[in-house]
């Protein structure tokens, strides 16, 4: 059983019972989280798909904690001008257990 969800404007695939990094949500940890925009279920292979998402099913879970991403470097450079500039960025993420699935 999974199911495609819209957390923080990006399509997710998720399933019960497993972890998933969205984008930094603004909860606590230890917070319980409500998605409803649930694009697709998978229910032992019958699947449904909404348009633009399923009416009454939801996916809940729960807040593990907030995290960074791995260091993404950013180089720039601009030949025989002497230009050169570095820069690192580390994206935020919520780590999130999935609870249930419900249609």
């Amino acid at each position: 059983m999974y199911a495609i969800v819209d957390i923080a404007g990006k399509q997710t695939r998720v399933e019960q019972n497993k972890f998933v990094y969205a984008n930094k949500l603004n909860a606590e940890e230890g917070a319980k989280v409500e998605f409803d925009k649930v694009l697709l279920i998978d229910i032992d292979g019958k699947v449904e798909i909404g348009a633009p998402s399923i009416k009454g099913a939801k996916v809940t879970g729960t807040v593990l904690g907030h995290v960074k991403g791995d260091k993404v470097i950013v180089f720039k450079k601009k030949r025989r001008k002497g230009y050169k500039k570095k820069n690192g960025h580390r994206q935020q993420f919520t780590k999130v257990l999935i609870d249930s699935i419900v249609k």
